[in-house]
């Protein structure tokens, strides 16, 4: 199986020609409507700085269902002490600069290069991209950012500098979420830290199906 190289056309190839890593497409941009084309078909993009826009769809898919949401009795306590106020898209442009800052767990590094932030910065003035926070004593902590289709989120990264912070944050949203009508939260790949919150891993056909149909 070869990986497809985009150009500046506006299509993917389909998600069943992705490698067995996932990857599926190299190349093209990260306008809005190409991002947007990507989320719909459940396609994220995920790259070092140094390469071309990389583009997966892996098999199988990490998802939070919002009824399945884990909240264990230590977190429910740290919602309730008042510790943390949460607040949405109030720092939008402040929660991408702490992702690009704090790599997530399990990764040598950071994605999101300048452009990335551009790009979903503009996703967010259309609407599309959202932002969840933590805040303590008047300073950002904690959040969370991604893309809100019909019934879906997507969720792209997350930071903390204060324990807890982030998954107060991600409760609150996912709350919030389910209160709107959210069916899905794609987590795209394992980590420990969404496991515990209730995240597991699906077959890619079946994310697919739902997606097309929330979506």
């Amino acid at each position: 199986m070869r990986l497809t190289i985009l150009d500046d056309k506006l299509w993917f190839p389909p998600v069943e020609n992705a490698l067995p890593d996932g990857l599926l497409a190299a190349g093209g941009d990260l306008s809005a409507d190409k991002l947007l084309l990507a989320y719909r078909n459940g396609i994220f993009p995920w790259y070092n700085e140094d390469e071309p826009p990389l583009w997966w769809c892996p098999d199988p898919r990490f998802v939070l269902y919002p009824a399945g949401l884990r909240v264990s009795k230590s977190m429910r306590q740290v919602l309730r002490s008042g510790t943390f106020e949460f607040r949405m898209n109030t720092g939008f442009a402040q929660v991408i600069r702490h992702c690009m800052q704090v790599p997530r767990p399990g990764q040598d590094g950071t994605w999101i290069s300048p452009d990335v932030a551009h790009a979903y910065t503009q996703l967010h003035r259309l609407g599309h991209a959202h932002c969840a926070e933590a805040w303590q004593d008047g300073q950002l902590v904690g959040g969370l950012y991604g893309v809100w289709l019909g019934k879906v989120f997507f969720g792209e990264s997350m930071f903390s500098r204060v324990s807890n912070a982030s998954k107060f944050a991600f409760i609150n949203w996912v709350q919030h979420l389910q209160q709107h009508g959210v069916q899905l939260i794609d987590c795209q790949v394992h980590t420990a830290h969404l496991q515990s919150l209730g995240a597991r891993m699906i077959p890619r056909k079946e994310f697919v199906e739902m997606v097309r149909q929330w979506v």
